[in-house]
């Protein structure tokens, strides 16, 4: 019981910005290393050591950005939903952080994913682009986020915007299952899941593995610019309070100048 007690209080402590920074202050430095070897090593397994296809020849190569990429955009959108609840539901202090650091993140690899599959594509359909249900729906992803972020800039105040985020990323989920299903329930150019299904991975080990490798090396590159990215965010809005406490105190200071200078004198002269 005592244990238990003891790890459910260092969990609340998280909650505190001040805490939070202060443990990634320990541990930025050995997941920015963790994420430069996994990548390296994905790198060099995709490139290099994994095979051709014998239909797409070294084409395929693209799917090793591609597809964590692609994952990573609906990662980061699923995140953001669930920060969206911790605002509404639970008034998590860093919610509505986590959510803000994330969109840009999330509009980022979403951007790769299409650009990638363009390139991926071009050689294999013909076209840099068709309105396939899949790329679609991606692009409609890459609009949502583009929109959050807008939103975020439009409200001045981070509470209210916050909120008002939170609810849009809600509705805006409704996205995620259409694009994780498009291949199933609309005729597209896409191939159904091959990594994820109920009968195991369609893929040999000598695709699979790379592509697993640098699905862990994209997830840990978004966790480390997502977490810079909450430390800069809680700085700004430390800096914004510190600088609205000062604008009140020297208002406050004019305000009591101003009603000194126009009351009327209390002094010896003012009973003549």
């Amino acid at each position: 019981m005592t244990e238990t007690k003891q790890t459910s209080f260092r969990i609340r402590d998280l909650a505190n910005p001040t805490r939070f920074l202060a443990l990634l202050d320990k541990i930025m430095i050995p997941l920015v290393i963790l994420t430069v070897v996994v990548i390296g090593v994905g790198l060099y397994m995709a490139l290099i050591d994994s095979p051709e296809d014998y239909q797409q020849g070294a084409t395929v190569r693209i799917m090793y950005i591609h597809v964590p990429a692609a994952w990573l955009a609906m990662f980061a959108y699923t995140m953001m939903t669930i920060s969206a609840l911790g605002t509404l539901v639970w008034k998590h202090p860093l919610a509505d952080v986590s959510a803000k650091a994330a969109a840009p993140l999330g509009a980022a690899f979403t951007f790769v994913c299409l650009t990638t599959g363009s390139f991926w594509g071009k050689p294999m359909w013909g076209t840099w682009w068709v309105w396939d249900a899949r790329l679609t729906s991606m692009l409609i992803l890459l609009i949502i986020y583009l929109g959050l972020i807008a939103l975020w800039h439009a409200i001045e105040d981070p509470i209210k915007a916050g909120k008002a985020v939170a609810i849009l990323t809600l509705v805006g989920f409704i996205i995620i299952p259409i694009i994780k299903f498009s291949v199933d329930w609309w005729s597209t150019l896409h191939q159904p899941a091959s990594v994820f299904t109920l009968e195991g991975p369609k893929m040999d080990n000598s695709m699979l593995i790379p592509l697993m490798v640098m699905a862990i090396g994209f997830t840990l590159l978004f966790t480390v610019l997502h977490f810079k990215a909450m430390k800069n965010e809680i700085l700004r809005r430390r800096i914004r309070s510190m600088q609205m406490q000062a604008a009140r105190q020297v208002a406050s200071g004019n305000r009591a100048a101003a009603t000194q200078a126009a009351s009327p004198s209390t002094g010896p002269s003012a009973s003549h």
